[in-house]
């Protein structure tokens, strides 16, 4: 992967049939965005391009956090669709002021010497997002690329696209979110001491903050849990500020794993929110919270089973 576009590629990244967006999430619509990348490669390999940061965060650097991946996740699942090679655009002052037309003949023909390009319907680039994709086709007819639009997918009537996704999990919709997703949405991170508080009820937790992600609905989770092999653990697990035994400032993801015992304090885990069992609440003693979690562990046990069943 190429961190940031500098004046010029490796020769043999060049020539690549990318797929061109921002690919958070790399959803159902991404995925058919490099299905038709991969359908007009002919030879090719198969590339995407992104812009990082994402053009959000740089226009907005205030905003609340959004992000639905982390930047190895979203490598991974990349790599998983058949991507090879892997181009981040930085996104800056000067891009943001590039005219559509420009973005077009300095990046894509002259930095990545692009064969051909597929992009989302809604697809939009240059100074005040002034191009959209029908204008993309026509500068790669002018350029000597081809461009292949991408008509937008839909999951249960709405509309497949990282806001809406996004909008799901805020709401602890996580059965819609997995639709769009084709996969449970999960949060990476290292896990972190806490007040090992869990632990002195009998539940210890690995805790990840939750960075740049968006934040979901504050709750109870039945979670999976990888702790780097690739084999997924059942869990329950917390999204909130623990209000019963000292609220936080932000909320964190505290996980517990239910058939597992060890340290895991500065391991890099990734939590999978499979199922929302409750909303987070504030108990009047710890013993009706400790009663709360043992229901919420049986609880946990019985959604992944019923989630699981219903897998293809």
């Amino acid at each position: 992967m190429s961190p940031s576009l500098g004046p010029s590629i490796p020769g043999d990244a060049r020539g690549a049939s990318i797929a061109l967006g921002n690919f958070d999430g790399v959803h159902a619509g991404h995925q058919a965005v490099i299905a038709s990348a991969q359908a007009h490669a002919d030879g090719a390999a198969l590339g995407a391009a992104m812009f990082e940061p994402h053009p959000r965060r740089f226009f907005q650097p205030d905003a609340p956090p959004f992000r639905l991946q982390s930047a190895r996740q979203r490598a991974r699942a990349l790599a998983a669709c058949g991507i090879v090679e892997m181009f981040e655009i930085g996104f800056d002052a000067d891009m943001a002021q590039t005219s559509d037309r420009e973005f077009a003949a300095r990046v894509l023909r002259d930095c990545l010497g692009v064969r051909h390009v597929s992009v989302g319907a809604n697809f939009r680039f240059g100074r005040g997002r002034m191009g959209d994709a029908a204008a993309l086709q026509a500068f790669g007819r002018e350029l000597g690329f081809t461009v292949d639009v991408v008509s937008p997918l839909a999951h249960e009537g709405a509309r497949i696209s990282s806001s809406n996704i996004r909008e799901a999990i805020a709401a602890g919709d996580m059965q819609r979110a997995t639709g769009g997703l084709t996969r449970p949405w999960a949060i990476e991170g290292a896990v972190q001491r806490g007040f090992q508080r869990g632990r002195e009820f009998g539940f210890p937790t690995a805790n990840v903050n939750l960075g740049d992600y968006v934040r979901p609905r504050l709750g109870v989770y039945a979670v999976r849990v990888d702790l780097g092999d690739g084999v997924l653990l059942p869990g329950v697990a917390s999204v909130g500020v623990n209000p019963t035994v000292g609220a936080l400032l932000e909320p964190v993801l505290e996980a517990h794993l239910l058939d597992f015992s060890g340290d895991l304090y500065g391991k890099l885990i990734e939590v999978e929110l499979v199922a929302f069992l409750r909303d987070e609440a504030k108990f009047e003693s710890v013993d009706l919270l400790k009663q709360q979690m043992r229901e919420d562990a049986v609880n946990a046990r019985s959604a992944l089973a019923q989630a699981l069943s219903h897998d293809p």
